[in-house]
């Protein structure tokens, strides 16, 4: 008897298709991976398990980007593993290819991205030849057993889907072509100087840039103007109240417009553009009487719709500073782990209108839940009739592939307090969008001052809060009248009553420039972009896409900083030198389509057209192959000497010639005095791949040197930290820049005297009690070098400005000297496995050195509370020792021995012993391996083996080379070398 083989995109899909197929198919038997009975076998992939890449022969690794190996379009595309879910894609693919499964059902979710994920599952099982096995579509949109037995009874064919396989697989290639070739072709044209510049560019992450980028040109561009508002207080009968000047006549299209023919936006009918006018109007209201004229309405306000993933990660970051990747991470742990939310990776902020019953019992389970600050409402709810069948919540025709967050019937326990925060944010949007609206009061009231002819009109407005219905669960309550807390109840004015004008001013202020992007209003122009579009078919195309999806946005953002071309300030979000200068890049090759929402707007349009059979999948890739050839072509042909683009102009003159040192794509070089050439002097933009800021150019030109900076990056890829300086080249008689890595001569060997009399001390020295000053590369204690005090050092503390790639700021070094440890640094990068690690530095009394303490490791995920965990106390590893020493040993059985005995403690190492080349340079005494590199390094230094022109490499002396087995090596093959000689 065969089975059909049913693949879900998630376990708990998995899990509700056995639980739906269960009173009509038969009992499952539950195993590792998969259910199975007598018709079914239903397994899950977790997202997706296989990706797309270049076969072997057209993969060009990163040394190799240069143009003679692009554009890279191959033929076809190869799969991989994803590494991270192999097992899972293993797992499935045994299923798929067993004898006794004859066919297979997509369940994935129901949309582009979940076809995609089953294609390519059933490719990659099917190897070489086809997997050869008939495919039907589960389309759901609703999660209900019901609905889920009706999506059985109305499979769909593969060959109705074959229009949506054609589109996935079509955005998956086109974004792997322009993404890979456009990094490569980008990178290639910025590292033509030498060095590795990698420039990533995207069809989401780099129009994503774009904005941000657009929104601080016009912040640097800004004019302010200075600008005055009217405000007077008015005595009426019942108190005082205050209105603000207006002109009744002013309208937005009459407004003055600026020099380049646009309208003014910093135009309002309250603004005065003088002081003269501004100081007339309050001379002349000043003291006078005044008539009102009133109008008094009210309104209502509805409740906010439910949260889809984005929606929800603007307002978490608004709310509690969250950022994206967080909000997704503890909702995806609120869904995963405590089964709390239903699925968060969703676009829809509607519910299936199925869903009612669903609605009704989760609405239950809150109401008995313990939550008390929120149960009331859900009971409220309950009892009111509140959950009623409304289009504006229950949606088919808004529901994709996935419904709007909601809590599930499951009552969380345990969760932390970043959980539990979220998770109360969620219940409280679930509850309101069932409430009744908001009530309000409006009053407008005008206050009209006559005075020799002419009419002075003030506006004062009042919002009264009459019932708050979905606000009382956000904690708002209705307004009294006699309640002024909230500064818009307006006292009451009798028909009829004069008023008197108690004061009036005028109040200087100044227009400002729009605001940075938060990752909040990010998001929203990131969901909102397809609006932006001028041509009507691509804003359809896009309306309800934008760029990324909920799923993906908060990885671009993360890349984005990642790949420094934006940095995060509070909750500002600021692009980088780097950033600016890839827009600059992509204006000045004219490949600007890139930087634009359009080209996804042009893609969507395109790919919906061939879901509905209107445009084929080889037209598509046609065209995607010849933007590619285009965007290669244009980077490699650029022969000007520079990208136009809107450059900065240094105010520090040349240190050579005292010339204009003007900014241009590549470099910082000096155009000469007025009327005069340059005298050749400049330095490159981006040296090692790290842009300058235009501030930074300014400070290294001022002073001649700069940092340490981080984001260098060596010829293979490496990232590393240096200063950097201006040096005078006597063979080109001209200044040129050089990286520093703090070699500098020691003053204890060179007997120079150091004075730090024009500086502050960072605090005590741990070892004499000295005081502690910044020196080169270094902090130090004041006695460990001459000093005029005291000619001949006396000590020896020294700690690094920078410790393996970690800058180290004063501040934390004071930190460190006051309190013998630094906050918790997180850019350290280990010299031998390359990779970033978190550690406090700590000042170690034993071994008279600062050195590393590591964070505590803990599990992922904090233990769940229990009721019993709650009532035991808790009782700390000491008191638990302590405990054992008193208390008389038990008789114990073996296995409970077994159980019981503690871990024996690690042995130290074991000393390693030299071979007779490295005896000869370290002695003959077994030792650790990491007390050899110290050795070496010391020995090094000691006879100055450091390369003068290369400080990264090591020339060997007579005793060095038998070790080496060459004459130089660099810093990085040191520990390869050591290994060879240990024994």
């Amino acid at each position: 008897m065969t089975k059909t083989l049913v693949i879900a995109e998630k376990p708990s899909v998995a899990q509700d298709i056995v639980r739906a197929l269960t009173p009509v198919a038969g009992k499952f038997d539950k195993h590792d991976e998969h259910f199975e009975n007598e018709k079914y076998v239903v397994t899950s992939a977790v997202g997706h398990l296989v990706e797309i890449q270049a076969p072997e022969e057209y993969d060009v690794k990163r040394g190799k980007w240069s143009f003679a190996n692009l554009p890279v379009i191959p033929p076809r595309f190869d799969l991989k593993p994803v590494e991270k879910t192999k097992t899972r894609l293993n797992a499935v693919v045994r299923q798929a290819k067993r004898k006794d499964v004859s066919a297979l059902v997509n369940a994935c979710d129901a949309g582009r991205e979940g076809e995609l994920i089953f294609r390519l599952i059933e490719q990659y099982a099917g190897g070489a030849k086809p997997l050869g096995k008939p495919v039907t579509r589960l389309w759901l949109q609703s999660m209900t057993p019901q609905a889920i037995r009706d999506g059985f009874d109305s499979l769909r064919s593969e060959q109705q889907m074959q229009g949506l396989a054609d589109a996935a697989r079509s955005r998956s290639e086109a974004d792997w072509l322009v993404g890979i070739n456009g990094t490569r072709a980008m990178t290639a044209f910025n590292s033509r100087d030498g060095g590795f510049f990698l420039t990533t560019v995207g069809r989401v992450q780099t129009p994503t840039l774009s904005v941000v980028v657009e929104r601080e040109e016009q912040i640097r561009k800004f004019v302010s103007r200075d600008y005055w508002e009217v405000h007077a207080a008015f005595q009426a009968e019942a108190g005082q109240y205050p209105g603000k000047w207006f002109d009744p006549n002013w309208k937005k299209a009459n407004a003055p417009l600026l020099p380049s023919g646009e309208p003014d936006p910093e135009q309002r009918a309250d603004r005065v553009w003088n002081e003269r006018d501004a100081l007339a109007i309050a001379q002349a209201a000043r003291g006078k009487p005044a008539s009102v004229t009133e109008e008094s309405k009210p309104s209502t306000q509805a409740p906010p719709l439910l949260f889809d993933l984005t929606s929800l990660q603007r307002e978490a970051n608004s709310r509690f500073g969250y950022s994206a990747k967080t909000t997704l991470a503890l909702a995806q742990s609120l869904y995963e782990r405590h089964k709390a939310l239903t699925y968060p990776r969703t676009d829809s902020r509607a519910l299936p209108e199925d869903y009612l019953p669903v609605v009704k019992e989760t609405m239950g389970m809150l109401a008995n839940s313990g939550m008390r600050h929120l149960a009331p409402f859900a009971q409220q709810a309950i009892d009111g009739s509140y959950v009623k069948q409304a289009k504006r919540i229950f949606d088919n025709a808004k529901v994709s592939d996935h419904f709007a967050i909601i809590p599930t019937l499951q009552a969380p326990t345990g969760l932390s307090e970043a959980e539990q925060r979220l998770y109360d944010f969620v219940v409280r949007r679930f509850l309101s969008v069932f409430f009744p609206s908001a009530e309000y009061q409006l009053t407008t009231r005008i206050s009209t001052v006559a005075n020799e002819g002419k009419q002075y009109n003030f506006r004062s407005d009042g919002k009264v809060l009459v019932k708050p219905g979905w606000l009382a669960i956000y904690g708002k309550e209705a307004v009294s009248d006699d309640d002024e807390k909230d500064g818009k109840n307006l006292v009451p004015v009798k028909p009829g009553e004069q008023v008197q004008v108690d004061s009036c001013d005028a109040k200087g202020l100044k227009t400002r420039p729009p605001a940075r992007y938060s990752e909040a209003t990010l998001l929203g122009a990131m969901e909102g972009a397809g609006k932006l579009i001028d041509d009507d078919e691509l804003r359809e195309a896009m309306q309800e896409k934008g760029l990324g999806t909920p799923a993906t946005r908060a990885a671009i953002i993360e890349g984005l900083l990642a790949e420094k071309y934006m940095h995060r300030e509070g909750r500002e979000l600021i692009p980088t030198a780097k950033a600016f200068q890839l827009m600059t890049l992509l204006r000045g090759l004219g490949v600007e389509e890139l930087s634009k929402a359009a080209l996804t707007g042009e893609w969507e349009y395109k790919l919906a057209q061939m879901e509905h059979g209107k445009l084929s999948r080889e037209a598509f890739m046609r065209e995607i192959a010849e933007m590619t050839e285009h965007i290669v072509k244009k980077a490699k042909e650029y022969d000007r000497d520079t990208v136009p683009g809107d450059y900065a102009t240094l105010s520090t003159p040349c240190p050579n010639c005292g010339g204009v040192v003007r900014e241009n794509y590549r470099r910082y070089a000096c155009t000469g005095k007025p009327g005069q050439e340059g005298c050749g002097f400049s330095f490159g933009k981006s040296p090692a791949g790290r842009t300058f800021e235009v501030a930074e150019a300014e400070a290294l030109l001022r002073d001649k040197r700069i940092g340490p900076l981080e984001g260098f990056r060596s010829k293979a890829g490496w990232p590393f930290v240096s200063e950097i300086v201006i040096k005078w080249d006597e063979e080109a008689k001209n200044y040129k820049l050089e990286f520093d890595f703090g070699d500098e001569k020691d003053p204890a060997e060179t007997g120079e005297i150091v004075d730090f009399s024009d500086q502050q001390s960072l605090g005590p020295c741990p070892k004499c009690g000295a005081r502690v000053f910044e020196f080169g590369t270094n902090y130090i204690c004041e006695k460990s070098v001459p000093t005029a005090a005291q000619p001949t050092p006396s000590c020896d503390f020294k700690t690094g400005k920078v410790i393996l790639t970690q800058p180290v700021s004063p501040e934390q070094v004071h930190k460190l000297l006051a309190e013998g440890k630094t906050d918790l640094l997180d850019k350290f990068v280990s010299m031998r496995t390359r990779r970033a690690f978190k550690a406090f530095l700590v000042w170690n009394k034993d071994e008279g050195k600062v050195t590393f303490e590591f964070e505590p490791r803990t599990s992922k995920f904090p233990p769940r509370k229990t009721l019993a965990s709650t009532k035991t106390p808790t009782v700390t590893a000491a008191k638990k020792a302590a405990a054992a020493k008193k208390a008389p040993a038990a008789k114990k059985t073996p296995a409970a021995k077994k159980a019981a005995a503690p871990k024996a403690p690690r042995k130290p190492a074991a000393g390693l012993t030299p071979s007779a080349e490295l005896a000869a340079v370290i002695g003959t005494e077994p030792v650790a391996r990491t007390e050899v590199i110290k050795k070496l390094w010391d020995y090094i230094k000691a006879n100055g083996l450091q390369d003068a022109t290369n400080k990264r490499a090591i020339n060997a002396d007579a005793k060095l080379k038998p070790v080496f087995g060459k004459d130089q090596v660099t810093m990085f093959e040191l520990a390869g070398i050591v290994g060879k000689h240990l024994g």
